[in-house]
């Protein structure tokens, strides 16, 4: 009962820090994007164009404050819970984000996009419910045994060129006009950033129990690597956030991000292993109704929900204005009506008298 109840105590603090990790990231977008607004009122040279004039904006920095808060929440979640069951909870982030732009950046959020924000969150429920166990990694030494592993390196190899390609040859040409460019480079480094939080967080409780874990190269090499994978997603989230929509930014991301690090999480961890078949079906349709709630809050962000888009007799006002059982319409179907407009009728008949 004892390791059952710290296994539960432990699960319980990585969600609970999950969860707040979302609340300050969500909020970081929004300050960050109103300081960059406040940027190009002032005519300062735009982030999206390479201009880093943010640096000088105290909203900016304040975002930048909340994500550190959030990410080191993340960092913290990650050391007790698996990546699998932490990564999902980000979706809260996207409700979070949606619901202030819509309040102080003045971001219509119609219908559709709180349907997919409602979808998200239920298919984040899910996955966390069904959500693999990680193998067990307790130590620097069983880390560094499957980060050398060659589907890891593979992974990782693929994830750089990948990125390297998107920076250099898809950013100059598309960078501009497609969201995906920006953010892919971001999810893409942030898969290889987990992995760098998984590790350091092994290295940290080896280190509060006695270990001497500061004389092991890995945990420095870890280190380095997470400062320059979240300085390139912070670099590559602010071009993202300049040039789109906070609302379409954030919530791609997540569904970007999230399957990244599932697939590097799956790759390292071997997580799929030793699952039975009711958590994978699950799993698999968390993630698609994540995926289809994503789909709503992009694909249909500029359609406007109005009572036009309803159907007839839904419609106010306009359900007395064609009754079904009217005498005109009981004998007459759509077969039977004519394929002229009732102008060009009259004007053909006027034609034949002449």
């Amino acid at each position: 009962a004892g390791p059952c109840g710290a296994m539960r105590a432990g699960l319980g603090a990585g969600l609970a820090l999950a969860l707040a990790s979302s609340a300050f990231i969500g909020a970081s977008f929004v300050l960050k994007k109103k300081g960059l607004l406040r940027l190009c009122r002032r005519g300062q040279a735009r982030a999206g164009q390479g201009g880093h004039a943010y640096l000088r904006e105290w909203l900016w920095w304040a975002g930048l404050l909340c994500m550190g808060v959030g990410e080191a929440a993340n960092f913290a979640a990650y050391a007790f819970a698996p990546a699998t069951l932490v990564t999902p909870l980000g979706a809260l982030s996207v409700l979070v984000s949606a619901v202030l732009s819509s309040t102080f950046l003045n971001e219509q959020l119609n219908v559709h996009g709180k349907i997919g924000c409602v979808l998200s969150i239920l298919g984040s429920t899910v996955m966390v419910i069904h959500a693999p166990q990680e193998e067990e990694v307790s130590s620097l030494e069983s880390m560094a045994e499957k980060l050398k592993d060659p589907g890891f390196i593979v992974f990782a190899v693929c994830v750089l060129v990948s990125s390297l390609l998107l920076i250099f040859v898809a950013g100059p040409r598309y960078g501009q006009s497609n969201v995906l460019v920006y953010v892919l480079v971001c999810s893409a480094i942030g898969s290889l950033s987990v992995s760098c939080v998984k590790g350091l967080g092994i290295a940290l409780k080896e280190l509060f129990s006695g270990k001497p874990v500061l004389k092991e190269p890995l945990g420095w090499v870890l280190l380095v690597c997470l400062v320059i994978c979240i300085s390139i997603q912070i670099n590559y989230l602010n071009k993202a956030l300049d040039i789109f929509n906070t609302s379409v930014v954030t919530p791609i991301y997540y569904v970007l991000f999230t399957t990244a690090v599932m697939m590097c999480s799956t790759i390292l961890f071997k997580e799929w292993q030793h699952m039975v078949l009711d958590n994978v079906i699950g799993s698999i349709s968390g993630f698609l109704t994540i995926v289809s709630g994503i789909f709503l809050l992009h694909a249909f962000r500029d359609v406007p929900f109005t009572p036009n888009l309803l159907p007839l007799f839904l419609q106010p006002g306009r359900a007395d204005l064609h009754p079904p059982w009217s005498s005109a319409d009981r004998h007459q179907s759509c077969q039977h009506q004519p394929l002229l407009p009732s102008e060009d009728k009259g004007s053909q008949s006027a034609e034949e008298e002449k």
